[in-house]
């Protein structure tokens, strides 16, 4: 992953928050309704616990330490079908794995070099191909990360912060040769594992010509059409994928899904324990959900292939909160605009029932801005409690409606968020011009 310093300069840029094509409405629909994936970092950085590619390319260790870690991986207690109940107990319906990162070191078996964890590890298996059949035996969509650029690769022009081999323009054969490389290891990954999503980065580097981005969409689509593909191909992939930080403002893509570190690491860092609390996690994912995107919550494995208990912890507690408030969550579009309701909140595709999530650290009452439905029944999700909701502050004359207060209950069997559910007559509408009296 990139720098966030790095992301929040690359967000912000034109070239690459400018969308080239057009989503297909039909194809993205699984992972509009989607709502929670789980992001996978897994690789022969574990071993050290030191950051994944960043740590060689930053000079913060040499490359030849870097890559001895290689050595040391072994998955020996990888268990894919362990992983895949994991992720399913989560709530999450896709998950996406890294197949290679930036350091050029594939999990699964590609036939275009020799850097792969099967030839040249303990491991000596395809790491990718057992966990894509557990997610399809339990119907997770199957997602895979894939680093465009290959540091490790000598025909790739860059390779420290700052040291390249070679001025592109100066050798072109030896591009092209890494052009044919690159998209034959994109070919093995349709041909090997059909994924449903694609999960590009790297693409920073270099321009959409360069890359050949069209191509190499083109080519994923030819095999198989539906197959959806994140930003990171330098504005042919079909959503947004903004890093770490919920961005101020909603992304312009019409999809889009927040990617999210567990604690402030992607790989396995043993010395990071700045784990997130629930109330975090619920919050940033309450969030996008609310804006009408995703969130894609990072988990880093050991070398061994076990998953740090907190990780699992994370993942078992956020699946027991959605289980018991799914109804708010999947299947559910954007909530209100900023300014009605000061929190997230989403609505049901017939648009008649609104969803609130409340901290139950905010006591007391729960209040709309601009609501022009009456309210046939308000309760909470989990307990189907019965609330109690008033009008205040309607003035006869006046167009603008009144404040809508819903008592909370003073004690509620949610230790991190209740979901208010707002039944109401007929679709939702909101008062959106200023009295002019």
């Amino acid at each position: 992953m990139k720098y966030l310093l790095l992301i929040s300069i690359l967000f912000c840029s034109p070239a690459f928050a400018q969308q080239k094509i057009k989503p297909d409405a039909e194809k993205m629909q699984w992972f509009a309704d989607a709502k929670l994936g789980i992001f996978i970092h897994w690789g022969i950085y574990s071993v050290n616990g030191i950051e994944e590619s960043w740590s060689f390319h930053n000079k913060n260790i040499s490359y030849e330490k870097y890559i001895k870690q290689i050595d040391g991986f072994t998955a020996n207690f990888y268990n894919p079908a362990s992983w895949a109940d994991l992720i399913k107990e989560s709530g999450a319906k896709y998950a996406v794995i890294t197949t290679k990162h930036h350091d050029g070191v594939a999990l699964y078996d590609t036939k275009q070099n020799d850097w792969s964890l099967v030839k040249k590890s303990l491991a000596k298996r395809d790491l990718i191909a057992p966990f894509v059949k557990e997610l399809r035996n339990r119907n997770i969509k199957v997602g895979t990360y894939f680093s465009l650029l290959d540091w490790s690769n000598n025909d790739y022009p860059e390779f420290l912060k700052d040291s390249v081999r070679y001025k592109l323009k100066s050798d072109t054969l030896r591009w092209q040769r890494f052009q044919r490389f690159c998209q034959n290891q994109i070919q093995e990954i349709s041909s090997q594992f059909n994924p449903d999503l694609f999960w590009f980065d790297g693409d920073w580097e270099h321009s959409a010509e360069e890359w050949q981005a069209e191509k190499i969409r083109k080519n994923i689509l030819a095999h198989n059409p539906k197959v959806i593909i994140n930003s990171r191909l330098q504005g042919y992939g079909d959503y947004e994928t903004p890093e770490q930080n919920f961005p101020i403002k909603k992304p312009d893509f019409k999809y889009w899904e927040l990617c999210l570190t567990t604690n402030n690491s992607w790989g396995f860092q043993p010395h990071d324990t700045a784990f997130k609390t629930m109330d975090e996690i619920i919050s940033i994912f309450t969030d996008c959900i609310g804006n009408g995107g995703n969130l894609l919550l990072d988990i880093g494995p050991k070398e061994d292939g076990t998953i740090p208990i907190q990780q699992q912890n994370i993942l078992k507690e956020l699946g027991k909160w959605i289980h018991k408030n799914e109804e708010a969550i999947y299947n559910t579009t954007a909530g209100m605009p900023l300014g009605y309701y000061y929190g997230a909140s989403t609505l049901s595709k017939d648009s008649a029932t609104l969803y609130l999530f409340v901290s139950n650290k905010n006591a007391g009452n729960v209040v709309i801005k601009g609501l022009e439905n009456k309210i046939k029944k308000a309760s909470i999700v989990s307990s189907q409690k019965i609330l109690t909701s008033k009008i205040v502050g309607k003035i006869s004359w006046s167009n603008v409606p009144g404040l809508v207060f819903i008592k909370m209950p003073e004690a509620t069997d949610d230790k991190y968020f209740s979901v208010v559910k707002i039944e109401l007559e007929g679709k939702l509408k909101l008062y959106e011009t200023e009295n002019k009296k």
